[in-house]
């Protein structure tokens, strides 16, 4: 136990820092090259600088991490994808008070050092203090849970959050939601960029040349996702 607590703090920490602190480099591209998916810039920036909804959004995926851990034995992709730059953004922004301190890529480096050393040894002591017989009946029943949290309960509070941050939102956010439960099973992913979009239409316009090329932009990544899934034929 004790050589994987330390073995969980050197990788956890090395790795939180990388992918916290690349996440933070994704807001100064193309100036600079970041380390992270879209999705997770994207899911960031859904969340405002709150620091109290950058921390629930993690705590729902830990319950699905640590589901998945205990059954299988292996880390999802959420840890490190979702959890870490969420919990790091929450604690710099707490600590500093500036929603836009999560930008900063040394701050959310030092932050995802100390987030992914704790959640990565957390899940880890998790998986290796549970017997194989118990992991069995916890994956039967908390992965189940974990699964509806996700799906649905995730995208409609996306979704609901869209309608109630104004009108653009709501609309952008129910198009881009209703195609992506369509085209990947999730609408999580179309709500977010619905605000995301919406919010560009609220603040420069609809005719703005940066709102038209973002919706082109999200139509078009859309309709390349479709046709690689199967989903239309051209």
């Amino acid at each position: 136990m004790f050589e994987l607590v330390i073995k969980s703090i050197i990788v956890g920490a090395l790795a939180g820092a990388g992918i916290a602190g690349g996440a933070a480099r994704m807001f100064h591209a193309p100036e600079v090259q970041g380390m992270g998916a879209f999705r997770t810039l994207g899911e960031m920036n859904a969340c405002s600088g709150d620091p109290v909804s950058h921390f629930t959004f993690g705590l729902g995926l830990l319950f699905s991490s640590a589901a998945s851990v205990v059954g299988t034995g292996s880390l999802s992709s959420d840890v490190l994808h979702r959890i870490v730059p969420n919990w790091s953004a929450a604690v710099v922004i707490s600590k500093t008070k500036k929603k836009d301190s999560a930008q900063n890529p040394f701050f959310m480096l030092m932050a995802g050092a100390i987030v992914g050393a704790i959640v990565v040894t957390f899940l880890n002591t998790l998986a290796s203090s549970i017997p194989s017989g118990m992991a069995e009946i916890a994956e039967q029943v908390v992965t189940p849970a974990a699964k509806f949290i996700l799906m649905p309960v995730l995208p409609v509070a996306f979704w609901l959050a869209a309608l109630d941050a104004g009108k653009w939102q709501g609309i952008l956010a129910t198009i881009f939601g209703g195609l992506a439960q369509y085209i990947m099973g999730n609408a999580t992913p179309g709500c977010i960029l619905g605000i995301l979009a919406g919010q560009s239409v609220e603040d420069s316009g609809f005719n703005s040349k940066g709102s038209k090329a973002f919706i082109i932009f999200i139509s078009i990544m859309f309709l390349a996702i479709a046709y690689f899934r199967g989903k239309i034929n051209i």
